[in-house]
């Protein structure tokens, strides 16, 4: 098997087990060839997940700079911006979980990955939004907000639904993207101004 469908399966491995539940020999068995194979490729297991986090990140990064480098300073900008990020996510699920499992600890003998992976982008996503954010909004928790809402929302469904429905329909996907511009109109929303959500609705 070729080097990028090594990872592609370790990639679901990974997404749906966890690094630290997922051996090595779990892979080789799923990609039909023998562990020492994927040893002579990259060197271990722990060489495997930062090829599959780096492929990960890749992918993210292209997306997103995608709609960063159309970003202009305003608040629709904004909502493309996040909108960008919702579809990014829900078009990868794969992704979203290797994160998910890194939020509650997984693969702790890799601690570096963030530093390298998603702090540089959210820097730049911060020093492009900031210039739009009332005074007393924090820059971080503002894209983290984002970033929360995003993750709980995939990852959970609509939990008012019996647990075997909770599963994501295109509508909910729809009206969550919806609620999540009303939420950003509402953050950007200069004191003493009207959002542009107030206007529409004439309150």
């Amino acid at each position: 098997m070729e080097r990028d469908g090594i990872i592609r399966v370790a990639t679901r491995l990974f997404a749906e087990l966890g690094y630290d539940e997922t051996e090595l020999s779990l892979i080789a068995g799923a990609a039909g060839i023998p562990s020492s194979e994927i040893v002579a490729m990259f060197g271990g297991k722990q060489e495997l997940y930062r090829a599959v986090m780096q492929q990960a990140d890749d992918t993210e990064r292209t997306a997103l700079r995608a709609a960063l480098a159309d970003f202009a300073s305003t608040p629709e900008a904004v909502k493309r911006l996040a909108d960008a990020y919702l579809d990014f996510f829900a078009d990868n699920p794969q992704i979203l979980r290797l994160w998910m499992h890194r939020w509650i600890g997984d693969a702790s003998d890799t601690p570096e990955l963030e530093e390298g992976y998603t702090r540089p982008l959210v820097q730049d996503v911060v020093d492009a939004v900031s210039p739009l954010l009332p005074r007393g909004v924090d820059a971080r928790f503002f894209i983290w907000t984002i970033v929360w809402c995003v993750y709980g929302f995939l990852t959970s469904g609509v939990l008012d639904r019996p647990r075997s429905e909770r599963h994501i329909r295109p509508a909910d996907i729809q009206q969550f993207r919806a609620h999540l511009h009303w939420m950003l109109d509402r953050q950007l929303e200069q004191p003493g101004t009207d959002s542009p959500a107030t206007k529409e609705h004439g309150a």
